[in-house]
């Protein structure tokens, strides 16, 4: 069996239908899970209940843990290390690798390419929670108690991402026909994956052993694209007219006096301040996996609004 945690979100529901492809014996989990595929079974579980954790996980050879919770600090920092505790304790009880879903924000501002070997030096709050988590499964990993991965992937697009920054931004503006927005610069390059090629890798990883007990980077198109270029491509696949709205920091910090969202974002600005590289060049290599084009997936999203 192989379960998902965290199993309502956009990569979880992508990772069970990739998942098919390995196994017809998918369990998945959550607080109201719902089935992806017929075969799929459901076990109603919170990530923070220990007992409730090792029973989701029990009978699996591999577990996912995909979960996303509230985008707040404070949360974060409360929920988020009891959750790996217990998903640790979970997958040992059962004897089950672990593949842990994860992004950036542990290795904070890179100064070029961010790699499998880039320390984790983070530049937020959020940040140093994950540290903390992926430190956590870091050292099970080490020690040998736990064959686990980290599978790291840079901020999502793709057709049904309904909280992604360029599915709020870009997609639905356009969709609207509004003026599509980007944050603090036009000029930066900004890293982003598509989310049915980093399911799809994820499902890979998990169904090949050599792969455990260390990181791995989710196979992302390059070159990284200039706000620019990823507005202007979403405008000719949405058939709309060039041009956008470029949001500066001042008006983000205003916004975010009204707007808690906004609020929670002020601290991951640098991303967009700044060049967000993202190499996954050891997956691509080693799996032989070329990822989508952004030119195709920004298609493939403009075609499911229609």
């Amino acid at each position: 069996m192989q379960t998902i945690l965290g199993a309502n979100g956009v990569i979880a529901k992508e990772l069970a239908r990739s998942l098919t492809a390995y196994t017809n014996d998918i369990r998945l989990v959550s607080r109201h899970p719902k089935k992806v595929n017929p075969t799929d079974s459901v076990f109603p579980a919170d990530l923070l209940n220990r007992e409730q954790v090792v029973s989701a996980c029990a009978g699996s050879e591999v577990v996912y843990l995909t979960a996303g919770i509230q985008y707040d600090y404070k949360v974060w920092k409360r929920d988020w290390p009891v959750i790996m505790d217990n998903v640790i304790e979970g997958c040992k009880k059962a004897g089950a690798r672990l593949v842990f879903f994860s992004n950036v924000y542990a290795l904070g501002r890179v100064k070029g390419w961010m790699t499998e070997d880039s320390p984790l030096q983070p530049s937020s709050k959020k940040g140093m929670v994950r540290k903390q988590i992926e430190e956590r499964l870091l050292s099970e990993m080490r020690g040998g108690t736990l064959d686990a991965i980290i599978a790291r992937a840079p901020d999502f697009y793709g057709p049904d991402c309904a909280n992604s920054i360029a599915q709020i931004l870009v997609f639905d503006n356009l969709h609207k026909g509004k003026k599509p927005q980007w944050l603090v610069s036009a000029k930066t390059r900004h890293s982003l994956i598509f989310t049915p090629d980093a399911a799809r890798a994820t499902a890979i990883l998990g169904n090949t052993r050599e792969a455990f007990n260390r990181v791995w980077n989710l196979p992302t198109a390059k070159p990284a694209l200039s706000g620019r270029e990823l507005l202007d491509l979403s405008s000719r696949a949405f058939g709309r007219s060039a041009g956008f709205t470029v949001l500066p920091t001042w008006m983000i910090y205003l916004s975010a006096l009204f707007v808690p969202d906004m609020r929670a974002l002020l601290e991951m600005l640098y991303q967009n301040k700044y060049d967000y590289l993202f190499d996954s060049s050891d997956f691509e290599k080693t799996f032989g996996f070329t990822p989508t084009t952004y030119e195709e997936g920004i298609r493939q999203c403009a075609a499911a609004y229609r």
